[in-house]
């Protein structure tokens, strides 16, 4: 057996992360024995955090490609085996740090994610769609992102991303979120149901509690960005998320027509009366392009929902507290986005160049430049007595 072989396999594993919790498989205990035989045959065992993960797939294929890769191996052996109780609970105080109970991370004082509630008065402009392509171009700019579907009642994130089947992985008591292809990684109370027909009937107390759940039970790890789809209106999701992270920042997606601006006002309202600071307005389905003009190399916009929606949202929320709320967007009605979110392949990734993709990313780029906020933050201040 060759030292200095097995160094190199032992340094290539270390570049292999476990694809849900993203960090190196050596770290988490999971690479159980490596050998290497005289003409350079890798055997190794790989413990799975539970039988039956969902990613052992992308596990055998990342650890198999780092150790060919190595000089000098001529081949790999394989064996998938399963973590004991005692190494998940061991795995479990790792990701824990040691807590018996776990707090909010984005509610810490330390904490450097930034994080958007994508917000709505009313269903149907259009919420969810802008979410999901607002965590794919941000994570194409090379962060870290990270969508909570809080929309208890009417969660579409996971189908919209092609991940309507998934299910969490769950070591112990704390939760995995699902990831994605493009990097992004999700959880959704639709992954916590025992059937995807399943109907959510809950009130008040119930909500809250998933929402905290899905905030401090699970593993999100070191995130840039974390959306939050919430659901329509001024309900109890909404007053949950202002006592639980004071510090989000709110974006309220609207359309057009009088009728939607109304209620979209009232959503920015909340969240203001939760401490929480508006960071602008986008306007969905603001205008379908002329195919005919636009053929023909012309500018010509149908304002099928009216117009001025969004502008009306954004200048009655800044005249209502005081500072600049703007229109981050007019995302113009596109059947490429309709297609996408029905797909699973949302329009940033599927149709890159497609007018609403280019707005979307637009007002991603703007999101993801915001500093992180002080709102709602604990700065660990302590009078101090005189001297």
């Amino acid at each position: 057996m060759s030292s200095p072989l097995l160094e190199q396999v032992h340094a290539a594993l270390a570049t292999v992360n476990d694809p849900e919790i993203r960090r190196p498989i050596t770290d988490l205990g999971m690479v159980e024995s490596v050998e290497v035989d005289g003409p350079g045959v890798v055997r190794l065992t790989v413990l799975l955090t539970v039988a039956g993960c969902p990613m052992k797939d992308t596990i055998t294929r990342d650890v198999g490609a780092a150790v060919r890769a190595v000089p000098g191996v001529t081949d790999v052996d394989l064996t998938l085996g399963v973590m004991s109780a005692e190494q998940r609970a061991g795995l479990k105080d790792l990701l824990s740090d040691g807590k018996a109970q776990r707090d909010i991370p984005f509610a810490q004082p330390g904490s450097l994610t930034k994080v958007f509630a994508i917000a709505s008065g009313k269903g149907g402009v259009g919420k969810s769609s802008v979410t999901v392509n607002l965590a794919l171009a941000m994570a194409a700019q090379g962060l870290k992102v990270g969508i909570v579907d809080a929309d208890i009642y009417g969660h579409s994130v996971p189908a919209m991303l092609g991940i309507a089947d998934a299910k969490p992985t769950q070591v112990e008591d704390l939760i995995m979120p699902v990831p994605t292809p493009s990097g992004v990684s999700v959880i959704s109370i639709g992954m916590l149901k025992p059937r995807r027909d399943q109907v959510v009937a809950w009130r008040g107390p119930m909500l809250d509690r998933a929402l905290v759940q899905m905030l401090a039970d699970v593993y999100w790890g070191d995130l840039d960005v974390l959306l939050l789809d919430l659901p329509p209106g001024t309900g109890d999701v909404a007053i949950s998320l202002g006592q639980h992270l004071p510090g989000a920042e709110v974006v309220v997606v609207t359309t057009p027509q009088e009728a939607a601006a109304e209620v979209a006002e009232r959503a920015g309202t909340m969240a203001s009366m939760m401490h929480q600071r508006v960071v602008g307005v986008v306007e969905n389905m603001s205008y379908l392009p002329c195919p005919h003009c636009t053929a023909a190399g012309e500018d010509h916009r149908l304002e099928v929902f009216g117009a001025g929606g969004g502008a009306r949202v954004a200048d009655t929320l800044s005249r209502r507290f005081g500072y600049d709320v703007p229109v981050l967007g007019e995302v113009p009605l596109d059947l490429s986005l309709r297609e996408g979110g029905d797909a699973g392949k949302p329009i940033v990734d599927s149709d890159p160049t497609a007018p609403a993709a280019v707005v979307l990313r637009s007002v991603a780029e703007t999101l993801a430049g915001r500093g992180r906020g002080l709102a709602g933050m604990q700065l660990g201040l302590t009078p101090s007595g005189r001297l």
